[in-house]
């Protein structure tokens, strides 16, 4: 037996590649590699290798050399390497992409204190993928996803935006409680204007009632009026409704009495001035200075 040495003889997919002189520590390498690759790269995520060598212990004779590296070689060469990183997605497309998840968290937390009116459509997606991705810096990525809120136009003086090429009156009297434009539950398409339950509403301009019920999109009791030209008014969350749609109404007409039905907080009339479709700030019209 002196002329012999233990060793393991490794075969890998069912064909003999070399002899072994510690079946522990060859494994341990290969088990290493699988989970830090070469620890030359921190986005790696791990090799897959499907299929591991299997050992058998042997003698070999003392002038027979082992070829531990040659196997090692053998059997990660087969290996697949997965990369780890992350994506920073817009409305779910791949916008960017980072290296490691605080970076990530960097550009979502700069666009928060930025106020992007996008922030809710831009998410974290962690990603394996073979190849590595071109990672772009975080200053970079906040600026490119950045979108700025609409600004309400209304800011204490009056902007025209286009003429009606109609006179309107005032459609009921009170408080503003609420303006046109971005605020902090949602985009307010009309103006409000806030009195007791019952005081009157009227039609701001003469036409045709083309809607005069419940409206459960939540503007409660509504009534919309189209004046010709594109031009509609809407007055929502009513108590009662005095028209019917299809009747002519005059300027000036009581059509409806104030309430808080639908989505309100209170009695108010929801004022709303739409041109082919597409809501106007009202004070650009009515309620001038207020």
């Amino acid at each position: 037996m002196c002329f012999y040495k233990r060793a393991y003889i490794v075969t890998y997919n069912g064909e003999f590649i070399g002899y072994s002189s510690s079946k522990t520590k060859l494994q341990e390498r290969i088990n290493s590699y699988i989970e830090n690759g070469n620890n030359d790269n921190d986005n790696l995520a791990y090799v897959d290798i499907d299929v591991l060598p299997t050992y058998s212990m042997t003698f070999l004779k003392r002038n027979i050399e082992t070829n531990d590296d040659d196997i090692y070689n053998a059997v990660i060469s087969a290996g697949i390497t997965y990369y780890k990183y992350f994506a920073i997605q817009l409305n779910g497309e791949d916008k960017y992409f980072v290296s490691k998840y605080p970076e990530a968290e960097q550009v979502m937390s700069k666009l928060k204190e930025k106020e992007s009116n996008n922030i809710d459509n831009v998410k974290i997606v962690e990603r394996y993928d073979t190849n590595l991705a071109s990672f772009t810096p975080i200053d970079d990525c906040v600026t490119g996803l950045f979108e700025e809120k609409p600004k309400n136009k209304y800011n204490g003086r009056v902007e025209h935006v286009a003429s009606l090429g109609m006179d309107m009156i005032e459609p009921a009297q009170g408080i503003i409680t609420s303006r046109f434009g971005i605020r902090r539950r949602d985009n307010h398409k009309g103006l409000d204007i806030a009195n007791s339950t019952g005081s009157a509403i009227r039609a701001a301009a003469s036409g045709t009632v083309t809607y005069a019920k419940y409206n459960s999109g939540g503007y409660g009791n509504l009534v919309i009026i189209s004046h010709g030209n594109g031009i509609q008014t809407y007055y929502g969350h009513n108590s009662r409704l005095l028209v019917s749609e299809g009747e002519t109404v005059e300027q000036g007409q009581q059509i409806a009495a104030m309430g808080s039905t639908g989505i309100s907080t209170g009695p108010h009339c929801h004022f709303e001035i739409r041109i082919n479709g597409v809501a106007q700030n009202p004070q650009n019209y009515l309620y001038k200075g207020r």
